[in-house]
This record gives C-alpha cells, structure tokens and sequence, in this order.
C-alpha cells in the first residue's frame, strides 16, 4: 500500500505507473505450477521374460556312502606282540609294501630247529644212497643175495622219504616267517590304525585297512516303493551339505534283492577321477533324476511372497500400453534359477523381472527385454 501511496499523484495514476502496477498484481495472481507427483502417470521400464516350456527333472534325493572298488580288512595270519608300525592313517602305500611287523623271533627259532633236524637225515640219507650203490655191484657180481640188495634199497627209500618231509616241514616253517611281516595287498590308501606298537595281535585282530582310492563308487539305497523305477542309466547328481555338486555319475548296478536292515535296494553309480573332493568312507547326498518333462516355468527373480503365498506380476495390456498385473501363483521345487509353474500362470505370460519393489496393481508400466529363458531347469 504504501507503493500505491507513493505513485498516486492527484488522484489518479501516471499512465507509466499504471503499466507497472499492472504487471505487478498479474505477477501476484498467478501462482508456479505445482511438481508432478512421482511416476506422474508416466511408465515405469520393466525387465519382463514370457513363460515358457524347459525341461524339469524328477528328482529325490538320498543318503549316500561312497566306498572304494578295492578294498582290504588286514589281519594277522600269526599270533604275536607288534614290533613295527612302518605307515600311519592316510598314507599311500604300494602293493607288497611292509606296513608292520609281528615278533618273529619265535617263528625265527622254529625254522633254524627243523633246519637243524634236517642234517642227521640228510646224512643218513647220503650214506644210504652210497651202500645201495655198493649194494648193487655187489649183487651184480653175485656176491650178496637180492634180499639182501633189495634190503639195501629199502634203506635208501625210507632215508629219502624222511628227508624230503623234513624238507617240506622247514620249507612251511619258512613260509611261515613272511606272515609276520604285514603287506599291503595292492596300492591304496591306509585306513585307521587301531593297534599300538608292543600290542598283542592275534588272527581276530583287526590292524587296519588299505582302500583304493582310484576307483570309488556310491551306495544309494532306494526305498522298496521305487523298485519298478530304479534302473541302470539314471542321472545322478552326488552334493555337500550346501547342495553344491561333487560329481555327475549314474548308476551302474542295481542290486536285485532288497536289504531287509534298511528295507530298501542298493543302486550303485562309479565316482569319476575328476571328484577330488570325495573320499573313501564320505556320506553325501545322491540326487537321482527319475524323469524329465516339459513345464512352465518363471525364473526367481519374479517371485514374491507374501503371507506365505507367492505371487508373480504381470505386464498386462491396458489400452494401448501396459500395466502391472499382481497373480497368486502355485509352484514346485526351484529348480537351478527356475520355479516349475503348477497353477496360475499360462505359456507366454509376460511376468516382471525388475523394479518388483516399486509395482503397485495396475501401475504403468513399459516392458523391455529381459534375459532369454533358460534351455532346461537345470542349466
């Protein structure tokens, strides 16, 4: 006010004054334009990828054993104290390697007494075979009778007989002393060891155990209602405790009787070389693949839940665009980065990958591209 009372001469307003008043109050009255609120009726860019058809394994999954091809219980053959442990548990030994030794001293003592039984016989022997000799000619010449020459021979063979069985009886002796030394049986790997050093051992005695370690296989015991499924050729997927994979095999052998202790069949499928992982002895799980079909699926990153329900957006047509379209979906077991589609989803639905947090029902919304589907669930 005090502007006006400034400019106003005479009652009236000089005409340049005026003009400046003017812009003035237009200026007062017309107010800026309010923000546009967020999103403003504009549509938002969506990642979306169509439902569709990839193959969906069948699988369950067991407890499995993996045990080696090859492999050796050693026990004694001999009764003795332990005098030698040459190896500990996990050592790899050669076939025919001393892996511990049993007091020979004994068995040592018995060879060198039957050698030592040997030598009157040995000599009786020699001077037999001599007489008879003499025997002979003597006969030859019609010296002595043929009794007494026969007489002569009979000598010979009994002396000859007794010392070949003194002969043999040193021989076992001998063979005998190598029990004492325990071999490893062929080239693996040394189990535990549950004896010690001075222990006394007899033919009951386990002292350890040697496994193959290059060729291991997994026992997979299948429960009796999957007896008309199980069958050599099928996928097997051995995993750790995360569900990481170990190993791809399938199974080789199928036993045909049922274990009554765990009332089920023993599969067996072979562990490749390139398992480094595994060992002799480990308890994994084996994921068997009974069947493979055609589904739909959705990849993960378009499930929501909520309230324990899970739930897919759509990009739905709307007029000549597209809107956020929230549906209730069934789903199986995920599958690698796939979800098998049971209910509420058709082949070539537009599902949203990206953005999910921000989407409201029937928000705009403008779709692009997404990755290309999957070939197969596994993949």
């Amino acid at each position: 006010m005090r502007f006006l009372e400034n400019i106003w001469i005479g009652g009236r307003l000089p005409a340049a004054a005026f003009a400046t008043l003017s812009v003035v109050l237009v200026a007062g009255c017309t107010k800026a334009p309010a923000p546009a609120a967020a999103g403003g009726g504009q549509a938002m860019p969506v990642m979306v990828q169509p439902v569709s058809l990839s193959s969906v394994p069948n699988t369950e999954t067991y407890v499995s054993t993996i045990k080696s091809l090859r492999s050796a219980t050693l026990q004694p053959q001999v009764e003795g104290n332990l005098t030698k442990i040459l190896v500990k548990s996990g050592d790899t030994v050669k076939a025919g390697q001393v892996l511990m030794q049993i007091d020979p001293l004994k068995q040592v003592a018995t060879v060198e007494a039957q050698q030592a039984a040997e030598q009157p016989l040995k000599a009786t022997y020699d001077y037999n075979q001599a007489d008879m000799a003499r025997q002979e000619q003597l006969y030859k010449d019609g010296i002595i009778s043929k009794q007494a020459y026969d007489q002569a021979v009979q000598a010979f063979q009994n002396s000859k007989a007794a010392l070949q069985a003194a002969g043999a009886q040193t021989k076992t002796q001998r063979e005998q002393l190598a029990y004492y030394q325990i071999r490893a049986p062929f080239a693996g790997v040394v189990g535990d060891i549950p004896v010690h050093l001075g222990d006394y051992v007899a033919t009951t005695t386990v002292l350890t155990t040697v496994d193959e370690n290059s060729g291991m296989e997994a026992y997979i015991y299948v429960p009796t209602d999957r007896a008309a499924q199980v069958k050599m050729g099928l996928p097997v997927d051995l995993l750790d405790e995360s569900g990481a994979v170990l190993a791809h095999s399938s199974i080789y052998f199928v036993s045909p009787e049922v274990d009554n202790g765990l009332q089920g069949i023993l599969a067996k499928a072979p562990i490749p070389k390139s398992a480094e992982r595994l060992r002799v002895g480990q308890i994994v799980n084996a994921r068997v693949t009974w069947s493979t079909t055609q589904q739909p699926t959705v990849p993960v990153l378009a499930v929501t839940r909520i309230g324990g329900q899970t739930f897919v957006y759509l990009a739905a047509p709307q007029g000549t665009g597209f809107s956020a379209h929230q549906v209730s979906v069934m789903l199986g077991d995920p599958v690698g980065n796939l979800y098998p589609v049971l209910g509420g989803l058709n082949t070539g639905d537009r599902v949203i990958l990206s953005g999910i947090q921000f989407l409201q029902e029937g928000v705009p919304v403008q779709p692009l591209p997404g990755p290309p589907p999957a070939a197969h669930a596994g993949s």
